[in-house]
């Protein structure tokens, strides 16, 4: 999953929220590092990763794109889910997905000091942007895509896999709704253990 999913599988703990959010900045264990709840959101990330990669329905998306992008595949698929879930952001919370982003780069902004380097360097563009928001459409879905291409130096080709989402549109949908209701009730079973 990418970051929108992540944020929204924290539930409405900020820290654990921002943990979810900075996880892939933080290598080893120096999540050991944050704060007791921050620390956890990074395991909860991580544990939904994990779940993730090994669940069949994320395989079946995945290899779908495999024969075209190989290793860039599953992170192609973890965008194009995050796309759905902004896409249908209504049937998952009552919160307006525009107010949902707004309140979380509040969030980060009020802890910018805690937040990696990386991440810190990310955020203003992400926030100019509105990344979260519009993952909602394809357009937006495309500008990140291509983004992520440009950081693999054009190797990827990232960008040419909106035509992918464009022409398994209702497949990609299908898939991700039916994963994405197993992974909640997978990771509120994790977070009990919090």
């Amino acid at each position: 999953m990418n970051f929108l999913a992540h944020i929204y599988l924290s539930g409405e703990d900020p820290e654990l929220k921002i943990g979810n959010f900075i996880a892939d900045s933080v290598k080893g264990k120096k999540f050991l590092d944050y704060p007791d709840r921050i620390s956890k959101g990074i395991t909860l990330h991580r544990k939904i990763d994990s779940y993730t990669d090994s669940h069949d329905i994320v395989k079946k998306s995945v290899s779908r794109l495999f024969p075209k992008y190989r290793h860039y595949s599953t992170v192609i698929v973890d965008i194009l889910y995050d796309h759905f879930l902004a896409a249908n952001w209504a049937k998952y919370s009552d919160v307006p997905l525009e107010k949902y982003t707004l309140d979380f780069y509040e969030l980060l902004h009020e802890n910018h000091e805690i937040l990696p380097k990386r991440i810190q360097h990310l955020l203003p563009y992400m926030e100019k942007d509105n990344w979260l928001l519009n993952y909602a459409s394809i357009s937006g879905i495309g500008n990140v895509l291509a983004g992520m291409n440009r950081r693999t130096k054009n190797q990827s080709k990232m960008d040419l896999a909106v035509v992918e989402l464009e022409q398994y549109y209702t497949d990609f949908d299908t898939e991700f709704r039916s994963f994405f209701e197993e992974l909640i009730i997978y990771t509120k079973n994790e977070m009990k253990k919090l």
